[in-house]
């Protein structure tokens, strides 16, 4: 199957050729955040931090926190978390980036609520916040004056706005017939439910003879913005949606919904990403694009 890859003005890419398969162990969610760092004598610089929240067969919900190697400009990832919620609800570390970069990460999940998907993120009543030389670097739930008041951090961002953006996002879902998603396509904007359908059976059925040919269906807030027929004709393909006044470009491959994996194949899901690219007119350059990944996964 072709891979997507989150892509923008960030150049962050969270697609590899082994993700899908992590979907059959559980839930995950992989999120990409454009963070602000201050350090010793520099005045600051981007960085991309990665949060993935995962949940396991049984329902035990756990975060992991990496981000770039700072100090050598490298692409692999130092671990900054990596904790199951259930063991250590609530905490605090530090961890040495470089010869004058420390990062200190403080979380609190005693309180954490879910319920909004099957997803594993908790829905509020949690913080997570990673501070360096008292700048709060990316701060994560609802309970932010308390994340404030505990780390004593300060917005080290050198604009009003959020010192921390979501950039890229990925997520495994499963259904049968109607696969669900919740997503936020620009900074400070509303979230909205995604709900994709596709009946793929192209059996005749009971009260025809004829063959129901299959087709892709993507509502935002229960709203039909997208409909695509022939489906095996266009089992790949492109299409410009609109959210919030503005523009996303929805990519889709739902090859092995139709025709099977294929032999040696680790999964049967079918990618869709939704796209929104800075510099429109209801869209500034100053912010980022974003990204949204969905393997979508058939349950038989």
């Amino acid at each position: 199957m072709r891979d997507f890859s989150c892509f923008g003005e960030s150049g962050v890419q969270i697609a590899d050729s082994s993700s899908p398969g992590q979907s059959t162990n559980g839930s995950a969610v992989t999120c990409v955040y454009r963070t602000w760092l201050v350090h010793g004598d520099r005045r600051g610089g981007e960085s991309r931090m990665t949060v993935v929240w995962s949940k396991t067969v049984l329902g035990q919900v756990g975060i992991s926190i990496s981000i770039a190697d700072y100090a050598a400009h490298k692409k692999q990832q130092l671990s900054l978390l990596d904790i199951k919620l259930k063991w250590k609800p609530k905490g605090s570390k530090s961890t040495h980036c470089g010869p004058t970069l420390q990062l200190h990460v403080f979380w609190d999940f005693s309180a954490a609520q879910f319920g909004l998907g099957p997803g594993p993120e908790p829905s509020g009543g949690f913080y997570v916040a990673i501070m360096s030389d008292l700048k709060m670097v990316l701060l994560l739930g609802d309970l932010a004056e308390e994340a404030y008041h505990i780390t004593g951090a300060s917005n080290p961002s050198p604009t009003p706005g959020p010192s921390s953006v979501c950039v890229a996002k990925k997520q495994h879902i499963s259904g049968n017939k109607v696969y669900t998603a919740r997503a936020c396509f620009c900074d400070g904007g509303r979230w909205h439910d995604i709900a994709i359908e596709c009946e793929c059976d192209a059996s005749p059925s009971s009260s025809s003879s004829k063959a129901k040919e299959p087709c892709l269906e993507i509502r935002i807030d229960r709203k039909r913005v997208m409909q695509v027929k022939r489906l095996p004709w266009k089992f790949r393909g492109n299409q410009t949606i609109m959210v919030d006044d503005a523009p996303v470009e929805v990519l889709w491959d739902v090859h092995s919904w139709l025709f099977g994996a294929g032999a040696g194949a680790r999964t049967n899901a079918a990618v869709f990403m939704f796209y929104t690219a800075p510099g429109t007119a209801t869209m500034p350059e100053a912010h980022l694009g974003f990204s949204l990944l969905l393997y979508a996964c058939k349950v038989q």
